[in-house]
């Protein structure tokens, strides 16, 4: 039984990653860091009901700030494979933590590498969640494996560290330690500061009546969102290879946030237009399917009219440094690995859709049934 190590286990990608190998036999522990909230909601299917020796799936607390920690896990499970997901990795609350950031993604790396050359596990194999973010002000489009690194942010300057760390002990010390450069990966379980999650569940709040309008920075910037089980799948296949290497993981579609709007609120049959530039630029509701809506939503349109503005422009929003496009090549996933995502960009939209329309609904019930509903502040690309 192969055994894999998962940092940042909490999160949406090591949450498929984890169910992903469990499937084919893996024995899984993951890495979580403390907090005061308990934050394993993305896991808690994977728990077995009772505690015992055998279970396959395990977790404990560490943080990629604190190496003793992570030695000693390390030491103790002796992974076969090690796959590094954790990360600060908002990139716009990297401009207020720069620090942190650098630290736990950089740094973090570096820490993970050295343990195990501490310990002399140069057998394990290491995945390290790379990004696109890596290629910031780009160089050129598409972006591949040989495109030049410009990162433009503290967060993507701080996996440009990590980056070629990992290549550095790979070339140094013969590490199977690979990189794997994703490009924006989603799924109905995606943080909700990010922008696809922020919208989709705008959209279903918006529908519900729940709010009227959606705040949003760069509407321009265009991304390659792929599913986030496609991915994870990306990566073990990454670390099947005999050879360690680095591949670029992307869709190479390319869809702007406006774009990505619009096909929200058509999976619930609202038809979004846009009009005026730049701060000035509103998303006005300019029909509605009512069969389709009530079908989705379960209940009238009534509260929504043609003409209203449901998004609007904040520059709150917008970040001190912009990246306008990025736009994968995948090329080499599919040639050397076999990889090919399974999903379509409206597949993935109509799959977040449908979650957060659910759960918005029971929230909506719970709270006519007496209970308050705290609404998060978000944040956006």
């Amino acid at each position: 039984m192969k055994k894999a190590l998962i940092t940042g286990i909490t999160g949406q990608d090591g949450a498929y990653l984890a169910d992903f190998l469990l499937k084919k036999g893996y024995k899984v522990h993951g890495l979580k860091r403390r907090s005061s909230l308990f934050n394993t909601a993305r896991i808690d299917h994977l728990f077995a009901p009772e505690r015992n020796p055998d279970n396959q799936f395990t977790f404990s607390y560490g943080d990629l700030t604190d190496a003793t920690n992570m030695t000693r896990i390390i030491q103790d499970f002796q992974p076969d494979e090690i796959y590094n997901l954790a990360a600060q990795s908002h990139v716009k609350v990297s401009f207020d933590t720069p620090e942190y950031t650098g630290n736990a993604d950089g740094l973090g790396t570096l820490r993970l590498l050295e343990a195990l050359r501490i310990l002399g596990m140069n057998e394990a194999r290491i995945y390290q969640a790379s990004t696109s973010e890596l290629f910031g002000k780009v160089q050129e489009t598409p972006q591949r494996e040989t495109t030049p690194f410009y990162p433009r942010s503290p967060y993507g300057v701080a996996k440009l560290y990590a980056y070629w760390i990992t290549v550095n002990y790979r070339e140094a010390y013969g590490m199977h330690a690979s990189n794997g450069i994703l490009f924006n990966h989603e799924s109905p379980i995606r943080g909700e500061t990010f922008v696809t999650r922020k919208i989709t569940r705008a959209a279903a709040n918006i529908a519900l009546g729940i709010q009227s309008k959606v705040s949003l920075g760069n509407l321009n910037s265009i991304r390659d969102w792929g599913h986030a089980e496609d991915f994870v799948r990306a990566m073990w296949m990454i670390l099947q290879q005999d050879e360690p290497d680095d591949y670029v993981i992307a869709t190479g579609v390319g869809t702007t946030v406006r774009e990505f709007v619009q096909k929200a609120f058509a999976c619930i049959g609202m038809d979004i237009v846009f009009r005026g530039e730049g701060v000035d630029e509103i998303g006005v509701l300019d029909s509605i399917d009512g069969e389709l809506f009530e079908r989705e939503a379960g209940s009238s349109p009534d509260h929504l009219k043609p003409g209203q503005t449901i998004v609007r422009v904040d520059p709150f929003y917008f970040r001190p440094t912009e990246v306008d496009l990025l736009l994968g090549d995948p090329t080499k996933a599919r040639e050397k690995l076999g990889w090919e995502p399974v999903r379509t960009l409206d597949d993935l939209v109509r799959d977040m859709m449908k979650s957060d329309m659910r759960t918005t609904r029971q929230a909506k019930h719970l709270r006519e049934g007496g209970f308050k509903i705290f609404q998060c502040v978000e944040d956006v690309l």
